[in-house]
């Protein structure tokens, strides 16, 4: 027998049938978080956005794509039958925290590696923030501020594998900088006054920390573009040498790509770092390209980078300088 909740939606009179699927809520990039008293706040996590379905009979995890990762996610699945709802639909997200508690990507796909791996998948956690269904009644409907205060009695003060992703009451521009300065994903800012709804609006908005430092250009890959750039190839000093950080492959025009290509090619040479890649173009390292970037991956890579514009390399001391301890 399920559990009743001494919450009840206003609004509704008879069950609503469980959907089957429901398309996620998508958050909208903006620059800056917004103002009023309207918006709550939640850390952004860097993972793998879920929806978990409990029906009587069995229970689900279906990603944003529709593929169900109900066999990978078991210790999920299990805790969410123990909720005690007979039918519930959780909006939420799958991540591995590092030891500052913070949300890794790269530690996550390697617990969902097949691969061995040091990490395991019930470390893998799910942070709900959203209660879509619950018992016969479709939440949809409701605002947020309703939502979540149905959802909190359920999963509030959890530890195990289902958690709550806390609310944050707070000025928007200063948990951006906070969560920015503890080198987390970034925030997410929610109207709590407006329904659930599929796909993309301005109703959520996400706002991402990112990092801009500046890498020496090693060489370029061609784009198919006759006489373009399809992607710099830039390196970060370690020790006394260069090395490799990945491609940036975004950031600009075609006319500033059909030039970058153009300086390039002037200054060809033998590769300045440790790599072999078919049909690159190795440059002399005396060029400088400012990247904006989210995050490293777990290679030493640059994730997400792109570019912000050139300069020459004057000296090294403006060039990014990998940690030692960091893999190559």
């Amino acid at each position: 027998m399920a559990k009743t909740s001494s919450k009840t939606p206003h609004g509704t009179s008879s069950p609503d049938p469980m959907p089957d699927r429901v398309d996620p809520c998508l958050a909208m990039l903006v620059d800056k978080p917004p103002k009023g008293p309207d918006w709550a706040f939640e850390v952004k996590w860097d993972g793998y956005r879920l929806a978990v379905y409990v029906e009587p009979d069995r229970v689900r995890i279906i990603t944003r794509g529709g593929h169900d990762w109900t066999p990978r996610l078991a210790s999920i699945a299990t805790e969410a039958r123990q909720l005690g709802y007979e039918t519930l639909i959780l909006d939420g997200e799958a991540v591995v925290l590092d030891d500052q508690g913070r949300s890794d990507f790269g530690m996550l796909q390697r617990a969902l590696g097949r691969k061995p791996s040091l990490h395991d998948p019930r470390e893998i956690l799910f942070f709900a923030f959203d209660l879509l269904y619950v018992d016969g009644w479709d939440l949809r409907r409701l605002p947020l501020r309703e939502r979540r205060w149905l959802l909190e009695p359920i999963v509030a003060g959890r530890e195990g594998a289902i958690r709550l992703s806390e609310e944050v009451e707070a000025d928007g521009e200063e948990f951006y900088r906070i969560a920015c300065a503890h080198g987390l994903e970034g925030i997410i800012a929610k109207h709590c006054e407006k329904p659930y709804r599929s796909g993309r609006s301005d109703c959520w908005q996400k706002i991402t920390c990112r990092r801009r430092d500046s890498f020496v250009i090693v060489g370029y890959e061609p784009s198919a573009v006759p006489g373009a750039i399809g992607r710099l190839l830039l390196a970060a000093r370690k020790g006394e040498g260069l090395v490799y950080v990945g491609g940036c492959g975004t950031g600009w025009s075609h006319q500033e790509s059909i030039k970058l290509r153009e300086l390039l090619d002037e200054i060809r040479d033998k590769p300045a770092v440790a790599l072999s890649r078919k049909g690159a173009v190795f440059t002399r390292p005396v060029l400088v390209a400012e990247v904006e970037y989210r995050a490293w991956t777990d290679e030493s890579k640059l994730r997400h980078p792109s570019f912000k514009g050139i300069r020459e390399l004057e000296d090294h001391s403006g060039v990014y300088e990998i940690d030692p301890q960091m893999k190559s």
